[in-house]
Order: C-alpha cells, then structure tokens, then sequence
C-alpha cells in the first residue's frame, strides 16, 4: 500500500487510492470511493489512428467497435451493453490519434461480473467473422454522419498539409472503402492488428468503486492479471510534423456553416514535459485575456473581432500544435495582417513585460483553490479522467497533475514564447468568399494552401506594441484562500426565505460538498419575452447584448473562478452564478448596475445581430438529427420557435426596437431564485430584500408566465417534414403521456429504460440502420414522453418508420421472454439511476432548481417516482403498449428529414401532416403550467 502515499489528492477528497502494476506490465490505479453509488472501470491502450497500417486507415477505430461484439468467454454480441444497460450503468468508448479509451459504470453489486466481462476484451476476443461486415457498416454510418461537420471537415485538411510522413496525416476514421475486402481477409488483419498492438505493458486501468482498496486489488488481479504482455515499445517516427515549405504558408478553407475566422497556428514541440510549470497555460492566460486593454477588447473595438480564444490545437508524442483562434468580422477579415500584426504586438508585451512571479501565482492560486476545493465527479468520468492521465503523469500526480502550477519557469515559457514568430506560424482562414483550388480527400472541403510573402512575414517580425494593447492589472477577484462556514442546514430541501408579490427566494446552506462555493439562480418570468417570434427574437437578442457588454467588466470575475450565464427559456430569462461565495455578492452587484445600463451602441447591436443571425441560419446545416430534436420542442412548447422563424423577424429589428422591448420586458416581472451553498440565511434574505427594491424600481409584481405543451390526445400519428441538405435521413418519433403524475412518470422512464439497450442492439448493432440510434425518456412541460430517434446513411423515413413500428410490435414478446428475477433486476438499475447520489454542489443545485421549475416544492418527486416503480408489473408496460404503442393509429408525434439518398424513394406521408407550423400551434389543445 506504501504507493498509494505518494499519490497526492485534495483534503477535500474523501477517496483513497492506491497505485499498482499487475506482473503482466498493467499499470493499474485503484479509488476506494464509499460515497459512491455505482462502480466504474476504464482501459486506457496506448493505440490509436498513428498506428493504422497505411493501407488500412480507421483499423484502431474499427478495433475499438468489434472489441464489444463478443469474446470467447461471453459469445453474445449484445450480452455486454445488455448487461450494463440491464444494472443501470452506461458504457462508450472512443479512439484518439494515441489512444483508445473503453470505460463503463455500473451499479456497485454487480462490479465483479462487469469487470468479468469487461476483461475479457482484452484477453479473448471473438472478432466473429459474420460480424466484421455488419460493423464497418456502422463505421461507414459514423462518418458519414460527420461528413457535413466543419470541424471533421477542417481537420482532413490539416491532415493533407502535413508532413506525408508523420502519422497525423493519417485518415482516421474509416469506411466502407478503406476497410473493403473478403470478410475472412479483414478478420484476419483486425487479429493481427489487435495482437501486434494491444499489450498489457501499454495499457492503463481504473477501477472506481465503494469497496476498500485491496478488495479492489484483489479484482484487478483477478480479471485482469491474463492480459498478455507482448513486451511493445511504441515507435512512431521521429519525423516533423510540418515540412519547412509547410511553415509560414496560409491555408484557406470554405466551410458549410457561415462563418469568418483565422487561426494564428505555432509548431511547437510536445508539451507532456512541462506540465509541472505549465507554462502555455500561463501564456493562454495572458493571451485570452479579455478586460480593457487586451488583445480581444482592441480587436472589439476596431470592429475587427467578436471572439477569441488561445492556446487550443492538436498535440502528440513529439508535438503541438499551439492555436490563437480568433472569430473575425467582415472588416476583419478585409484587415488580415492588422490582426495578425497586432497578436504578434501583444505576444510580445508577454515577453517583455508578462513573465512576472505575481502573474503567474495569481493563475497558480486558482488551480490550487479548485483543487483544494475539488468537488466530486461521477465515478464513469473519474475512472476514464484518471487513465489518460496515467499515460501523461507521473505516479505522485495523477489525480493533482491537472492543477499542478510549481512555479513560473522564465527560460521554459521563453523558450515556447520565442517560437511564436512568422517563421514559425501557419495561418488557417476559414469563410466562404476565399480562393480555393483543391479538395480534401474524404470529406470534399475545398481548400488552398499558398506560401505567405516575405514581405508579410517581415512586416510582422519587426514590431512595435500600440499603447492601447496592456496587459491585464492585479486581479480584484481572486483569494489566496477561502473557508466553507461550519454552520449546519436546518432544512434537508430548499425553503422560501424571502417573498412578496411577484418575486420569491428559495435557500438551503450546503453541510455536505465542504466547498466555499455557492449556486444563484433567478429567473425573471415576463409575458412579453416569449409571446411571439419576434419578441422571442428580441429577447434572444437582449441576452446577447447583455453578455457581450458584460464582458469586459466581468472577465476578471470570471478568470478568479467566478462564473456566470444568462439564458432565454420559454417565461423569460435565467442568471445563473457560481463559484467563490467570498465575492459572488460583489458580482451580483456589478452585474445588476451594469444591466440596469444597458449601453447598447449601434456598432455592436449591428455585430451582435450578424452573429445571432449567422448561428440561427446555420441551424439549418447542423446535423439532420440536431435539427428535428429542435424541431420537436419548437412543435410542441407554445412558446419556441424555429430559429429561422426568429430569424426573419430579427432580420428587420433595430436597436429603438430593441430598447423598446426591454422597456416592456421589466414592466411587469415575477422574480424566481434559488440560493444554494455556502451561503447563510441571514444573508439570502438581505439578498432578497435588496432584489425586491431593485425591482420595485423597474417593474412591477407579475404572475408566472405560462408554459404551455401541445395535448397530442385523440390526434393520431402527427407527422412534420423539416427540410434539410444532408446525404441522411432521420427520424424521432414522440409519445406523450397524458397525464403529468408519479405514476406515468415512472411508467415511461421504466419503458425507455426497458428498451433502449435492446432498441440499440437490433436497429444499429443488427440491422445497421444508422450510426445515431436510441431511445430517451423525455419529459417536456413536466409531462413525461419517449422518443425513438434515428439518423440513417442507408433508409429512407418511411423504412425508419416501419423499422421502429416494427421493433416496438415485437418488443411486448421480448418482455414476456425476462424472467421474473431479470424484471426486478432492470426495475432496480432504473430505480439506482434515479436515486444516483448527488457527486456534488453542482448536481445538487440543479436538481433543487429543476425542482423548483417543475413545481416540486416538496423536493420529493424521485422518491414518489421511484415508489411506483417498485410497484409496476411486466404485465402493466404490456398493456400500455398495446393500447398506446402498437397501434399504428396512436396518439404520437413523427418528425422526419428525407436524405439526398433517399429522395427517389416511396415518400412517408399522410393525411395528418403538419404544414403551418402556426396553425396547428394555435388550434391544438393545450396542457398549462
């Protein structure tokens, strides 16, 4: 145990952990967490796209899907996701350029026979040869569905400007093309692959569970210790992953989505070694900086920029790629080589002035108050959190490596900050007005690469700083420490506090996450916020222009850990802030003087409207499935609207408009908030008496607004077409419960958690219907609902339709078939999922708000649901489904996109299609809360 001393952890963590290597070479790091309610455990392989066989592209990735398909011990190919689904658990995995991740959480009692199954991919996998078509079908599904996505779009073409020899030019992916040929060819190349390349000695294990540390010893052991150890060294080449012609060259990029940015790119060497100092978090700190006197705010000001973001780009085992990013405007982008000019002034200023112990602790100091201060994480994201981690850290640093600052190391940031010159950049522009010459392989993106000018490059390497570019003075907001209060909760759920008419403040004081830290929220309800699209428009745009402004008199806040968000919802719009309850109060206070402000000039209503406009025409180019789920809200809440919808209206909307809107938002207002942490009641209830004047002084008391949910009772199968350009077709199908009670609650969340494992294995696994497809349990307006939802390369909306007809009329056999002991052990995940214990502060806020929201003033519904849970019958879902389900003619909603592939074929339509959107709103009953 003598290991687990060395590995350094927060006081306000409650776990233990204990450090370990297996005698087959498996470093393994074991938590004892007796908080928690489920058990995880997660396989990190140090094997990715870098190593598919040139021939062979997206073979680690193809890897990664057939590992879950059945192994010598469990033959089954859905016995394994079954399993997990069957005991309230959830798995995934992915694969990276280096490594590949598997991970699961399941409930606690039953850790040992997932970890049995678990293992067993890494000792004896099938790879069944009849399956091996079946699943590059669904890595075809999978790129396919990115082949419109502007990030996977960008990323080819980075991978084709490469050096040829660096395996970051690698496609990595896969599809039918690159993984052709006889099955029983590919089989025996995926053996093969998975023996030269999977070995105990590369790979990293966690286990995460409430039981003590050498009983988890005792299961690594046991489940993992035949794990073969081929003795790998991994040998990527020792090769530059730019060519010198690659440097100081400017690529251009037309993306889908309408969009203007520039990415200041420098080669920098790999950054696993400096994570002691972290020395370009420091620099990103500076370089992001965006109060007065920044490199943003100047941009902001010249009309140039709206946003900026430094320090992101793609890393390995011998570089990194170190990324200024910034989102540029029309003037902007006419007035390039000012931007690029002034960024290599302020990267300057660093170097002259910004390498000063103060600045650095004050970064240092907030890392140390986060980890001092830990909260808790789901033990899922902790076990795959900490064995990536164990690839980067040493032992003593994998859980403190994260937030690990020792001290600024003058000649290591230098040394990275002399790198970020002109001779050592690349410029990556994407907007759709540029040249292009050529397109990526794969994803079609056109692009041109040309070598920038010595003239630029020398106009940027002789420079002199503007005097309206500083760097940022001593941070107001930040403590060097802060305590939780000792005070205990009198109340286990929230109470009211503070009400009047038109406003009403609930609190409770934490005593159990021991973290100085508070969650406020307030929503302010008003009847002219969401009462037709344009004022939903208006709205939306209020809350931008708010944000914006804020900004610069807020990023200190935020930088010191003190972070907020304002959002419209359906009755109006929601402040939410947390972090440090030392200075929230201070933040409040400057929040609410700087809105009651509101100095909106024309410039920025013009750059704020562009960009809202550019988000909400873009909607249309998301995903096929993204845009029905939005689709799905915006039918049935009254109050939602398509954002092309809003679009129109904003498109005419001026700033007077603007400030007449907000105007008649405060007239009339109810006031909604929860104060919860480490704060007193004494102090919430001056909190709320402070509110109450403030709001006397603009408005007056309001009731709630409505929310109001289409009634789909006695309507029959609905049916909507939403247009979309996408090679796919997709498809949700929505049914809603008709009353909002314990007992449909529990009825459909038992159903959807009765089907989704089963739904997935025979629509994707099986049938390879699409790479997206799933169940969800839905409530919308409080009232409970599932959805069936597919995306599909390969069947149009009709087929998807009758598939999922087709699957929900065969489920009730599948139902019968469970054995009496399977029921109560599927009721019991559903009910442990339920009941999932708070991991912290966070969780629990949002829970007591959700509560609020819904109306549960008790804070009880989980246990009122979960009582009727315990009491529901296999014969009770059977019988819902049969008067609800099966029929074809049932009350339900179908949203749909038909694919370019599929436009030749027999349409899905119908008597009851929706065709104004407006109308059918209007008319259809409503349920109102």
């Amino acid at each position: 145990m003598s290991e687990s001393l060395q590995i350094i952890k927060s006081p306000n963590d409650l776990r233990r952990y204990q450090h370990l290597v297996l005698d087959n070479g498996l470093s393994v790091l074991l938590v004892e967490d007796m908080e928690a309610s489920q058990a995880a455990a997660s396989m990190v392989v140090n094997v990715g796209h870098f190593d598919d066989p040139v021939e062979r592209p997206g073979m680690a990735h193809f890897l990664e899907h057939m590992l879950f398909l059945g192994t010598e011990k469990f033959p089954d190919s859905g016995e394994y996701h079954a399993f997990i689904n069957q005991h309230g658990g959830n798995n995934n995995a992915w694969t990276g350029t280096e490594h590949t991740n598997f991970f699961f959480s399941i409930n606690a009692d039953v850790f040992e026979e997932s970890l049995d199954r678990f293992s067993q991919f890494f000792i004896a996998p099938l790879f069944n040869e009849g399956l091996v078509d079946r699943e590059r079908h669904a890595i075809e599904s999978e790129f396919s569905l990115k082949l419109k996505d502007d990030i996977r779009r960008t990323y080819q073409v980075q991978k084709e400007t490469v050096n040829p020899e660096h395996p970051f030019s690698k496609f990595s992916v896969g599809n039918l093309k690159t993984l052709s040929g006889e099955e029983s060819i590919l089989r025996e190349e995926l053996v093969e692959f998975y023996h030269s390349h999977y070995s105990a000695n590369i790979m990293t294990l966690c286990l995460v569970g409430p039981r003590p540390l050498d009983e988890l010893e005792v299961l690594a052991e046991q489940y993992f210790s035949k794990v073969n150890n081929h003795q790998l060294e991994k040998r990527h080449p020792v090769v530059p992953i730019y060519q010198k012609e690659q440097l100081t060259s400017q690529l251009h990029i037309i993306p889908l989505k309408e969009q203007k940015r520039v990415a200041i790119t420098f080669s920098l060497p790999a950054i696993d070694p400096f994570y002691k100092h972290k020395p370009l978090t420091f620099i990103s700190h500076l370089l992001g900086y965006e109060g007065n006197g920044s490199l943003l705010s100047y941009l902001k000001e010249q009309g140039f920029a709206v946003n900026l973001s430094a320090g992101g780009g793609v890393n390995g085992y011998n570089f990194k790629d170190y990324n200024i990013s910034i989102q540029l405007t029309e003037k902007g982008l006419t007035h390039l080589d000012t931007v690029i000019r002034c960024t290599f002034e302020y990267i300057e200023l660093i170097k002259t002035q910004g390498l000063e112990d103060w600045r650095y602790q004050e970064r240092a100091n907030l890392l140390n108050l986060a980890f001092r201060y830990q909260e808790q994480i789901r033990t899922l994201d902790l076990a795959s959190h900490l064995s990536i981690n164990m690839h980067h850290y040493e032992v003593e640093d994998l859980v403190y490596g994260d937030y690990k600052m020792d001290s600024l190391n003058v000649a290591e940031t230098l040394g990275l900050l002399q790198q970020m010159t002109p001779s050592n950049m690349r410029i990556q522009i994407i907007a759709p007005e540029l040249d292009t010459e050529r397109q990526a392989a794969w994803y079609h993106t056109p692009y041109q690469i040309k070598p920038i000018t010595d003239e630029r490059l020398k106009s940027w390497s002789h420079i002199q700083v503007r005097p309206e570019l500083k760097l940022p003075d001593a941070n107001p907001f930040i403590i060097s420490d802060s305590i939780p209060r000792p005070e205990k909760s009198q109340n286990k759920t929230p109470v009211i506090v503070s009400q009047e008419e038109g406003y009403r403040i609930w609190h409770r004081k934490d005593d159990e996450f021991n973290v100085p830290k508070g969650h406020m929220y307030l929503s302010l309800d008003s009847e002219h916020a969401a009462s037709s699209p344009r004022n939903a428009a208006l709205t939306r745009l209020y809350v931008e222009m708010l944000l914006g402004y804020l900004v610069e008199y807020t990023y200190q806040a935020e930088v010191a850990g003190l972070s907020y968000n304002i959002y419209p919802h359906q009755g109006g719009i929601t402040l939410h802030l947390t972090g440090f309850t030392g200075k929230q109060e201070a933040l409040l206070s400057l929040l609410i003087n700087k809105a009651r402000e509101r100095n909106f000039t024309q410039n920025r209503f013009n750059s704020i409207k562009r960009q809202i406009l550019r988000n909400w025409y873009n909607q249309t180019r998301a995903k096929p499935i993204s845009q029905i789920f939005t689709s799905l809200t915006v039918t049935l809440q009254k109050r939602s609207y398509e954002p092309s919808r809003m679009a129109e209206e904003l498109e005419e909307i001026t700033l007077e408009d603007l400030h007449e809107h907000v105007r008649k938002f405060y007239e009339k207002i109810h006031l909604e908030g929860l104060v919860y942490g480490d704060w007193l009641v004494e102090e919430v209830e001056t909190l709320g008496k402070r509110l109450d004047h403030i709001l006397s002084l603009v408005s007056s008391p309001s009731e709630e607004s409505e929310r109001e949910l289409v009634d789909l009772s006695g309507k029959g199968t609905v049916l909507r077409e939403i247009t979309a350009s996408h090679q796919d077709s997709s498809i949700i199908i929505y049914y809603q419960a008709s009353q909002s009670n314990p007992e449909t609650m529990a009825l459909f969340s038992l159903l959807n958690h009765t089907m989704s494992s089963t739904f997935f294995h025979e629509l994707r696994t099986k049938r390879q219907l699409g790479y997206m497809v799933g169940t969800g349990y839905l409530p919308l307006n409080r009232y409970p609902g599932i959805i069936f939802y597919i995306q599909s390369p390969t069947s149009s909306p009709l087929q998807l339709l009758e598939a999922i007809d087709e699957f929900i009329a065969d489920f009730n056999y599948a139902v019968m078939q469970i054995t009496n002991q399977q029921w109560e052990l599927t009721k019991q995940g559903l009910i442990n999922q339920v009941m999932e214990h708070d991991a912290n502060l966070k969780t629990r806020g949002q829970r007591y708000w959700s509560s609020i929201g819904n109306k549960d003033y008790d804070f009880n519904q989980r246990e009122l649901v979960v009582q009727e849970i315990e009491k529901l019958t296999r014969s009770d879902v059977i019988k819902f489904m049969m008067q609800s389900m099966r029929n074809k003619l049932c009350d339900r909603l179908v949203l749909f996109t038909t694919g370019d592939n599929h436009r030749h074929e027999e349409r899905l339509s119908s008597d009851n299609m929706i065709t104004d959107l407006r109308s059918f709103k209007l008319q259809a009953n409503k349920f109102k809360y």
